[in-house]
């Protein structure tokens, strides 16, 4: 189960379905690099990504705690975690002189009094801490793993096949009620018991992107989630991948318990699966997705290793030789440690010692726990704690070699790839009788102490110094089966014979991984974006008086200096490199001009311009056609494709390049193949060509002619001249209708003007026409019949006539020579072609003049 955010760079859908917008980048890889996109810019700002990151630091907390399942430990998280309180100063080498309270100020509570007023209520914390580590507003980013948030040790409770989120918010509310103000919840994550959540500082929030949670179970059968691991990856800055592991591995002190530990951490390594990250150019980031190409790893929980090699007994006894120390005399715990410790020492005396090796087991210690005892509380000169016997450092270095991580750290089975971890120089946080500070297990199975809480992290350096040395193993071994191969490492080779290339300084060194190193001089880590980040732990203890678990709490604090995004700056540099991609696209886009020839009124007179006022037909008249010319030259740097495309039409209108009413001509052939999807003829324009394009208007269609003497048409619309992989352009056109008297019905003309048609002309929107209503007077029939019935008045005078003047014989009446006669005839009189005498009807003109 896991939960996933990042921001969405995928490329968006084709967008081309809309006449006039950019094209989607087309399939070929030669095109694709002229097409502006979203992709191509942020990948073009991610280049630029020294000139807007910044460095910045922020101090990582990380907390982790066994809480049992016990009701009431929550009364304590906010303040060992959020206000540091908690630390016994004595039991740890932390000094708190420098940070001691002003004049005035009260002592912290004694040990003996805090559990003694022990409740499941309240915190467990010391009345008057004030709290000495980095706490509150100091910390940019609070990470705090829980485990056993509920109880995981039943059958019942390792089987759920779900997450109970209400132990969840429990704890969650317990946080946010201590962190200041303005921290923000980014990450959750929940497997049964194991619990995980991260709070950032309001100035680091809106900087965390990449966000994915994931949970790995190894519990039962290999999978329940009573054991495993619940993991969190952020990115911080926009560059720095981090990613934190709160894991509950398998308990146990068997030899089998500890390989099924090693088991588990690897399951987890290699199970966990998170979202893959997209870098700032709109790239997954290679094995974004695993544990291991982070740049800062954090592996804290209940790793619950062990103490080998001494019994359990003899470390309680050692360390609570410096619990005593914690109280008054006559105090319950005070009394009880005293009491095992006497027991101790008198069923020591008492017993054989026949078994070397247990004697030799028992001697060391007795001697070691003697040394302490014999000047358990008396004043002496001062020492340096590494070099004093009776000083607790000193006892916590005669057992740290006994721990089971670092011997299997050492040994290369498990945390071995670059994990690190702190000095640990605080007692061992398992197991406490509850509600103690420093008794350890006192009931019938009186565990042996451990440090089973941990916190361990590794940058990106430390994985490749691993994975070098590594090949550096691997090569060793080729060469050694290599000299194997030709014999060399037999015997009977003269020694002589064989060349040793001995270099001291390399060959004699020590290659063991140490896992104690500090961090006090942090090395730069390079990460996946090519910035230099460094990580500096400042402190990593436990809090010895938190009672209410028998876990004593732990954490760490790191200090992360590392590169970010501005995001002034980013944006600045995004406007500079979309100018700049602009430009460049605008170079490699096809683009043309298109000239437009005007008529200057209906005069005959032409002028060109590139402007956009499109195309003017002026008067248009009836099956009268007018032509135009527009001129379309490539002014770019390479060939454009071109041709009119179809237009934008209600849904009632058939797809057309053009009107009804409108033809186009180009003077050129069009090529022989078409782009995809294109259903028109299109033409290729090479740089600085150019064609013609001729449009004609011609209005002959009745239905047409009807709607456009009504004002219900116009003679407007735009055409789209596509460019291909480029800008589209709209060229508009229109005329101005003049009325007709052809396209009205019968009735209509009854009631018309003196001055004909075109005197009854209306344009759509008018409130009135040209002539008032009172100048049109009601007739029998059309004005143009009238003025038609003129034309016939005078035939048979003409026909005489034109009889009489035959000069040769043979010849018939000229109304069966010409259809038109006598409008049209090749006699002496009037003569009208057809466009005349539609036009003298329109206009009441007289038809023979």
């Amino acid at each position: 189960m896991s939960s996933n955010y990042r921001p969405d760079l995928s490329p968006g859908p084709r967008i081309r379905d809309t006449p006039g917008a950019y094209p989607s980048t087309p399939g070929d890889a030669e095109s694709s690099e002229a097409v502006s996109s979203e992709l191509s810019l942020s990948q073009a700002v991610y280049k630029r990504r020294a000139e807007y990151t910044v460095p910045r630091k922020v101090r990582i907390k990380v907390g982790t705690w066994n809480v049992a399942a016990l009701a009431g430990a929550e009364k304590d998280i906010g303040d060992w975690f959020i206000k540091g309180k908690g630390v016994s100063e004595s039991l740890s080498v932390l000094s708190f002189a420098d940070k001691e309270g002003g004049e005035g100020a009260e002592s912290p509570e004694e040990v003996g009094h805090q559990e003694a007023r022990r409740s499941k209520k309240t915190s467990t914390t010391p009345l008057n801490d004030p709290g000495f580590l980095p706490s509150g507003d100091d910390i940019g980013l609070y990470v705090l793993g829980l485990q056993e948030i509920v109880d995981v040790s039943s059958p019942t409770g390792a089987l759920k096949p779900y997450n109970d989120p209400h132990p969840g918010r429990r704890w969650k509310t317990a946080v946010e009620n201590a962190l200041p103000e303005g921290y923000v919840k980014v990450a959750e994550q929940q497997l049964v018991g194991l619990f995980m959540v991260i709070y950032a500082a309001p100035k680091i929030a809106p900087t965390i992107s990449d966000v994915s949670t994931t949970s790995v179970g190894t519990g039962l059968m290999g999978y329940m989630g009573n054991k495993g691991a619940v993991i969190a990856r952020i990115v911080l800055g926009e560059f720095t991948r981090l990613v934190f592991v709160d894991c509950h591995l398998g308990a146990g002190v068997e030899k089998g318990n500890l390989e099924r530990r090693n088991w588990d951490a690897s399951q987890i390594l290699h199970r966990a699966r998170f979202s893959p990250v997209y870098n700032g150019g709109g790239e997954i980031e290679k094995g974004s997705d695993t544990i291991g190409s982070e740049d800062f790893a954090f592996w804290f929980g209940d790793l619950n290793y062990r103490l080998e090699g001494m019994p359990g007994e003899d470390v309680r006894r050692l360390l609570m030789l410096h619990t005593k120390n914690e109280y008054r005399i006559g105090e319950p715990s005070k009394r009880k440690i005293d009491a095992e410790l006497a027991l101790h020492d008198h069923s020591s005396t008492q017993s054989p010692t026949d078994d070397d090796s247990a004697s030799h087991t028992s001697s060391s210690t007795h001697s070691a726990s003697s040394a302490a005892t014999s000047a358990t509380i008396h004043a002496s000169d001062p020492l340096d704690p590494s070099s004093d016997p009776e000083a607790l450092q000193t006892t916590l270095a005669s057992l740290l070699p006994h721990d089971q991580l670092h011997q299997q750290m050492r040994q290369r089975k498990a945390f071995h790839d670059g994990w690190r971890e702190g000095p640990i120089d605080f007692l061992p946080t398992y197991k406490y009788d509850v509600g103690s500070v420093g008794m350890f297990d006192s009931s019938e199975k009186k565990r042996g102490p451990s440090w089973c809480d941990r916190i361990l992290f590794r940058t990106g350096r430390d994985k490749q110094a691993y994975e070098k040395e590594v090949e550096k193993g691997q090569a060793a071994r080729k060469r050694d089966d290599q000299m194997k191969a030709h014999g060399m490492d037999d015997p009977a080779v003269n020694e002589e014979e064989v060349l040793f290339d001995y270099d001291p300084g390399k060959d004699g060194a020590d290659d063991d991984y140490d896992p104690d190193a500090d961090t006090e001089d942090p090395e730069a880590v390079t990460t996946s974006a090519g910035a230099e980040d460094r990580l500096h732990l400042e402190y990593y203890t436990s809090h010895q008086r938190v009672l209410s678990s028998d876990h004593k709490p732990l954490d760490a604090v790191f200090t992360l200096t590392y590169n970010a995004a501005d995001p002034d700056l980013k944006a600045k540099i995004r406007q500079e490199v979309a100018r700049e991609l602009d430009k460049a696209e605008n170079e490699r886009r096809p683009a043309v001009t298109v000239v437009v020839d005007h008529h200057d009124g209906d005069h005959g007179i032409f002028h060109s311009s590139a402007d956009h006022e499109g195309v003017d037909f002026g008067d248009v008249r009836f099956d009268s056609p007018k032509t135009r010319h527009i001129t379309v030259a490539n002014t770019g740097r390479v060939p454009a494709t071109t041709g009119f495309t179809e237009r934008i039409v209600p849904s009632n209108q058939a797809a057309s390049a053009a009107p009804e009413w409108l033809h186009f001509h180009f003077d050129r052939a069009r090529d022989k193949n078409r782009p995809d999807g294109e259903p028109h003829d299109v033409y290729t324009l090479e740089p600085g060509d150019a064609f013609s394009i001729e449009l004609t208007v011609h209005v002959r269609n009745n239905d047409l002619v009807h709607h456009l003497n009504e004002g219900k048409a116009k003679l407007e619309d735009v055409l789209v001249l596509r460019i291909h992989n480029g800008r589209d352009h709209f060229l508009p056109v229109h005329g101005r209708w003049l009325q007709s008297s052809i396209g009205r019905s019968t009735d209509n003309p009854t009631k018309g003007s003196e001055k004909g048609a075109r005197q009854m002309e209306r344009q759509p929107g008018d409130k009135q026409g040209p002539e008032d209503d009172t100048e049109r007077v009601q007739l029998s029939s059309p004005r143009e019949i009238f003025w038609l019935t003129e034309v016939v008045e005078q035939p048979p005078q003409r026909a005489v006539a034109e009889l009489g003047m035959k000069t040769s014989d043979g010849e018939g009446p000229p109304w069966k020579e010409l259809a038109e006669w006598p409008s049209t005839s090749t006699s002496p009189g009037p003569s009208k072609s057809e466009e005349t005498i539609r036009e003298a009807l329109h206009t009441n003109i007289p038809i023979l003049s």
